[in-house]
């Protein structure tokens, strides 16, 4: 029998995981496979030079294959070596932290395990979940142990939307989803179609001492394009949004351009 492969980049001790597993286990049969630490900002990375362990642990109550490796490490095993069946679909998430806007989307680990379910042939959904001002604080009470509602009403939603999907059928245009749900969200939020916010950031590093540098995000977006029916102006406004992506695109150069980089 096959199975929804839930995976993130939060790792085992995501305060999100055993209210995502629960509510699809609901439905689906699931099985989840995640990082054994949190491994955000790490995109679609793959372990090559090191040995990558796996253990069984549970958390509240929930079995989980910890991978000491990357979120798409985790779709891998789980799509091709862990179980003699195959997922039918991976969900990834949900991500403490929004993954709106082109630069995050190509950053999040969350989105990295969902394209690595692309690759693999399998429709695929990424979550995430936050706040568009103050995601410090709000991280921190996401993290914390008086969570579990706020995970447990996000986590309706994710379901809702995979059942809704499954119903339907995932859409031949779209290589992956990935949505995000701002923190109020219950399973009355609208709910939109969006495209992805051309939008990307400035430095993401801080200067500790001589030669050191910390990762220290501000938090702010440089704009490119317009905001108008994106995801970052969705989740602004208090809604859900739902953004197909398309991976494998190209796009047709000006004639001058063109020319000026062909030879026959």
């Amino acid at each position: 029998m096959s199975f929804i492969l839930v995976t993130n980049d939060d790792g085992v001790d995501s305060p999100a995981l055993p209210a995502l597993v629960r509510a699809l286990g609901e439905r689906w049969p699931v099985r989840a496979v995640v990082p054994s630490r949190e491994r955000s900002w790490i995109g679609k990375a793959i372990s090559r030079w090191q040995d990558i362990r796996v253990e069984r642990v549970e958390r509240d109550g929930v079995e989980i294959h910890s991978v000491d490796g990357f979120p798409a490490d985790c779709t891998q095993l789980g799509v091709h070596s862990l179980f003699e069946e195959k997922p039918d679909m991976v969900v990834s998430g949900i991500n403490v932290g929004f993954n709106h806007g082109l630069a995050f989307f190509l950053s999040s680990g969350t989105v990295g395990a969902a394209c690595e379910g692309w690759i693999a042939g399998l429709p695929a959904i990424a979550f995430s979940a936050g706040v568009c001002e103050g995601h410090n604080a709000w991280a921190k009470q996401a993290w914390s142990d008086q969570s579990g509602p706020l995970w447990t009403r996000l986590s309706a939603i994710a379901a809702e939307i995979v059942g809704d999907l499954r119903r339907v059928g995932f859409p031949e245009e779209a290589d992956l989803l990935t949505v995000n749900l701002p923190e109020t969200s219950d399973l009355k939020t609208p709910r939109v179609v969006t495209s992805l916010a051309k939008v990307g950031y400035d430095s993401l590093f801080r200067r500790r001492s001589e030669g050191l540098y910390v990762h220290d995000f501000a938090g702010g977006f440089r704009r490119v394009h317009e905001l108008e029916g994106t995801d970052l102006e969705t989740d602004a406004d208090g809604r859900v949004s739902i953004t197909p992506v398309r991976l494998a695109h190209s796009v047709p150069l000006p004639d001058a351009t063109r020319l000026a980089l062909e030879r026959s």
